[in-house]
């Protein structure tokens, strides 16, 4: 029977979230946008920020009226008066950063990725497990109230039995732009790729087939991939990233019984559509937005998890974010992508 109207969002208000004292470990652009979403949308504390440069530091904290300012990530860290680190440093530094915030017993939300390949996502999963605290990949497409509505159409199996997810992310970058640096683990796959990756692992797992064809840029860096994939049952999956231009950034999920079409960008606040055989179309509309209309969400979601004595989000569990970078780690294994730091690529899991 088609379904006669979509489920509501059960994301509550952010204001409502029990208050957090963050400190901001990298003071970059997405610290910015996280910093003025909060701000503006929750009562959370940013309550100090801390840099590799003292100056950044100061800097940051006067433009957002933050009392602390460190010079290093070490002080951050310490900071006694920090219930929580953000961790928005480069992604080479996703790990250590990660575990500096851990082994001092902090709670941490790391930026995505979280971390370079799947072993160090493993690594910081056992290390807050045993030191007790919060971890979370900061994949804050996923804590958008419509991410929330479409988990429980999957949920409900009101598309049916999942066959087909399309999933794409491209973009234009200056030259001068941190992803042509193969020194930072440049390329699409962990700035944009991570997202289409992360939405098929979410819905279909993880796959037991991969293939994967990709195109160099002059810069030393990966500049396109595609990936198509197989799982469980036979469903497939197709996404593409690429830093050339701007794509709509769609994403499609086909069931036996419906399609699920999320309106370009997927992965901020916007529209989505469900389709029946039938010519039904149910949709679910909000507006358009960037990270500014959608960031707090995840900052509200993690202090309730933390306030409540969880240790993940359930929106992004753990060991989803494991399973994206092992998918990633065989796209990168099959294209010959070495990230700084890797003496091959560790934690390749896939099988044949």
């Amino acid at each position: 029977m088609t379904l006669q109207a979509l489920p509501h969002s059960r994301v509550p208000g952010s204001r409502d979230a029990p208050t957090l004292r963050w400190g901001i470990m990298g003071p970059g652009w997405i610290a910015e946008r996280f910093t003025e979403s909060i701000q503006a949308h929750t009562g959370q504390v940013i309550a100090a920020v801390g840099s590799r440069s003292v100056n950044r530091s100061k800097a940051f904290a006067e433009a957002y009226n933050v009392p602390a300012a460190y010079g290093s990530y070490e002080e951050l860290a310490a900071a006694p008066d920090i219930d929580i680190v953000y961790v928005c440093t480069p992604h080479t530094g996703h790990h250590a950063a990660a575990v500096l915030a851990i082994d001092a017993g902090k709670h941490v939300l790391i930026e995505k990725p979280i971390g370079l390949n799947a072993d160090q996502a493993r690594d910081i999963a056992a290390r807050a497990g045993a030191a007790g605290v919060f971890a979370a990949e900061a994949m804050w497409t996923f804590f958008l109230p419509k991410f929330d509505v479409i988990r429980q159409i999957l949920e409900a199996g009101t598309l049916g039995s999942i066959t087909t997810v399309v999933a794409e992310y491209g973009e234009h970058f200056d030259p001068s732009h941190r992803i042509f640096d193969p020194q930072l683990a440049g390329g699409p796959l962990l700035d944009l790729g991570t997202y289409p990756l992360a939405l098929v692992t979410e819905v279909l797992g993880s796959p037991h087939k991969l293939h994967a064809i990709g195109q160099p840029h002059e810069s030393g860096v990966n500049a396109q991939l595609s990936a198509v994939m197989q799982f469980d049952g036979g469903a497939q999956a197709v996404v593409n990233t690429h830093l050339h231009n701007f794509t709509p950034t769609a994403a499609t999920i086909v069931g036996s019984k419906a399609t699920l079409t999320i309106e370009g960008s997927f992965t901020m606040p916007g529209a989505f559509e469900v389709r029946f055989p039938d010519g039904t179309r149910l949709r679910y509309d909000e507006p358009a937005g960037g990270h500014f209309e959608g960031l707090h969400f995840e900052a509200a979601a993690v202090a309730r998890a933390v306030a409540g004595g969880s240790t993940e989000a359930s929106q992004r569990t753990l060991a989803a974010s494991i399973r994206t970078l092992e998918a990633a780690d065989e796209i990168r294994r099959q294209l010959g992508v070495v990230f700084p730091g890797e003496s091959g690529v560790p934690g390749i899991s896939a099988r044949p």
